[in-house]
C-alpha cells in the first residue's frame, strides 16, 4: 500500500479499492499519512468524487480506523443525524422519548458549527453536565437510562478527526463525499442497527436547495445502507427555525416545555420530532398507527421527561431537571423585544443571519477556542408568513449587555424581510430509503 498510488487513482478518476481506502485512513489515524498527502487526497475527492462505491469504501475505513461499538441490549439501538440548522433541537427530546419506548439511543453529537447550534452546548447549559465520559460510562448511561448524549472519545473514528482538520485549511470541507464519510463514520462506530438522517434544506441550512440536500441525503443512506446499518432520510424544511428559540439555554426550554406536554409552544419541533421517532420505530417492524401512538404518549404521559431527567443526572446535572428546570437554566441580563420596523407580512426569513446573530451575541464559536455564553439568544421568534404591524415584537433578544442586543437586534431586522403573504411549505419536503 502506498498513499501516493491511491491519491493518483482518485486524480486519475480511477476508484481505489475497499483494502486502500481502509489502509488509508488507518494511515491517517497512525499518522503514516502525512498532512500533504490527506490534503492531496481530500483536493482529489473533490474535485473528481469517489463514486457510491469508494463512498461507502471510506466511511467503513474510517469507521474501522478506531474503536467499534458492539451490545447486547434486550432491544434495538438506533440513532438520528441532523445536517444542521438554527433552532433545531431535536435530539434532546428525540432521544428520550425513544427511550421510553424500550429502544436505545447513544447519540455522539457534536457542538455549534458555522451558524448552527450544537447538541453537545446546549446539554452543557444545564449546570454540571459533562458530556465527555468514557465507553464504559456511555455502555453503563445507556444501558440503564435507554439513552445518553455524549461527545466521541478519542477512539471513535479518529481518522475522520484527522481529516477533517486538514480539511478545514484546505478549502475541500464543501465534497458530498467527504462530507458523507466524516458524519456517517462517527456515527456507524456507535453500532448502531439503524439511522435516521435528517437533511435540511433551506436558508438555515447548509444545503440551500432541494437538490443539494437529495444528493447529500441519497449519498448518507446510500453509504450508511452499504456499511451494514439500516437507514432512512428525511429531507426537512429549514426556510425558518425549526424552534421559536435560538440559543443554548433557551433551547434546552423549549425541549423542556414540549417533554412537559406543552406541545402548542413549539408545534414544528413537535411535528418533525414525532416523525423521526416514528420512522425509526418504523424502521424496526411497527406499523405507522401503533409507532405514531406510543412516540406521543411517551411525550404526554412524561415518560420521555422522566427518561431525559435520569440522563442529565447521569451526566452530573441537577437531579432535579424534570420539576425543576427552570430555576437551573442560566438567564441573560439583558432581555427585550426587537420589533418590526414596518407593517406587512414575513415573507422571509435568512435563518442563517439569525443564526450568525446568536454567535455574535456570544452563543457559538467564531474560533474553536471561543467561550460559549449558554444565556444569549433569541426566543419566540415569529414565524415565517405571520402578518406583523409596525412595533409588533419579532421576537425577544436575550443578552449579555446593551450594545449587543443592539446589535442582535439590527442584525434580525435586517434577516427578516417584511412583505406579501406568503404560505410557508411542509415541513417534511421528501423520505428516502
Amino acid at each position: 500500500m502506498d498513499a501516493r498510488a491511491i491519491i493518483a487513482a482518485v486524480r486519475d478518476k480511477r476508484a481505489p479499492t475497499q483494502e486502500e481506502l481502509t489502509w488509508f485512513a488507518k494511515g491517517l489515524a497512525s499518522g503514516a499519512v502525512s498532512d500533504a498527502q490527506a490534503g492531496a487526497f481530500a483536493m482529489a475527492v473533490v474535485l473528481n468524487g469517489l463514486g457510491d462505491a469508494g463512498r461507502t469504501a471510506l466511511t467503513i475505513g474510517m469507521r474501522d480506523s478506531g474503536d467499534v461499538m458492539t451490545w447486547d441490549l434486550p432491544g434495538p439501538v438506533i440513532d438520528k443525524h441532523s445536517t444542521g440548522g438554527v433552532g433545531d433541537c431535536v435530539s434532546l427530546i428525540l432521544a428520550p422519548v425513544l427511550a421510553a419506548c424500550g429502544v436505545y439511543v447513544p447519540m455522539i453529537s457534536g457542538r455549534g458549527l458555522g451558524h448552527t447550534g450544537g447538541t453537545l452546548d446546549k446539554l452543557e447549559a444545564i449546570p454540571g453536565v459533562n458530556i465527555n465520559v468514557s465507553e464504559k460510562q456511555l455502555r453503563l448511561i445507556t444501558r440503564e437510562v435507554g439513552c445518553a448524549i455524549v461527545s466521541a472519545t478519542g477512539q471513535i473514528a479518529p481518522a475522520d478527526r484527522r481529516l477533517y482538520a486538514v480539511r478545514d485549511v484546505t478549502a475541500t470541507v464543501e465534497s458530498i463525499d467527504l462530507i458523507t464519510a466524516s458524519i456517517l463514520s462517527k456515527k456507524l462506530a456507535a453500532g448502531l442497527d439503524s439511522l435516521i438522517l435528517d437533511v435540511k434544506c433551506g436558508t438555515g441550512a447548509f444545503m440551500k436547495t432541494h437538490d443539494e440536500a437529495r444528493a447529500l441525503a441519497r449519498a448518507l443512506v446510500t453509504a450508511a445502507n452499504g456499511a451494514g446499518c439500516t437507514s432512512a432520510a428525511m429531507i426537512t424544511d429549514m426556510n425558518e427555525p425549526l424552534a421559536p428559540a435560538l440559543g443554548n439555554a433557551v433551547e434546552v426550554a423549549i425541549c423542556m416545555e414540549v417533554l412537559a406536554g406543552n406541545t402548542e409552544v413549539a408545534p414544528r419541533l413537535y411535528d418533525l420530532t414525532v416523525g423521526l421517532c416514528t420512522q425509526l420505530l418504523m424502521m424496526q417492524g411497527e406499523e405507522t398507527a401503533p409507532a405514531v401512538q406510543r412516540v406521543k404518549e411517551a411525550l404526554s404521559s412524561g415518560a420521555a421527561m422522566e427518561r431525559f431527567s435520569q440522563m442529565i443526572a447521569a451526566l452530573g446535572g441537577p437531579p432535579d431537571m424534570a420539576q425543576d428546570w427552570h430555576t437551573h437554566l442560566p438567564k441573560a441580563p439583558v432581555v427585550g423585544d426587537v420589533t418590526a420596523p414596518a407593517s406587512g407580512y414575513i415573507s422571509a426569513i435568512d435563518g442563517e443571519a439569525l443564526g450568525l446573530a446568536v454567535v455574535a451575541l456570544g452563543g457559538g464559536r467564531n474560533v474553536e477556542t471561543d467561550q460559549v455564553d449558554p444565556a444569549v439568544g433569541l426566543t419566540e421568534v415569529v414565524r415565517l408568513g405571520a402578518k406583523v404591524s409596525r412595533g409588533d415584537p419579532l421576537c425577544v433578544v436575550h443578552a449579555a449587555d446593551e450594545d449587543a442586543a443592539i446589535a442582535a437586534a439590527m442584525a434580525v431586522q435586517a434577516a427578516m424581510t417584511i412583505g406579501e403573504a406568503v404560505t410557508p411549505g411542509p415541513l417534511v419536503i421528501e423520505g428516502m430509503t
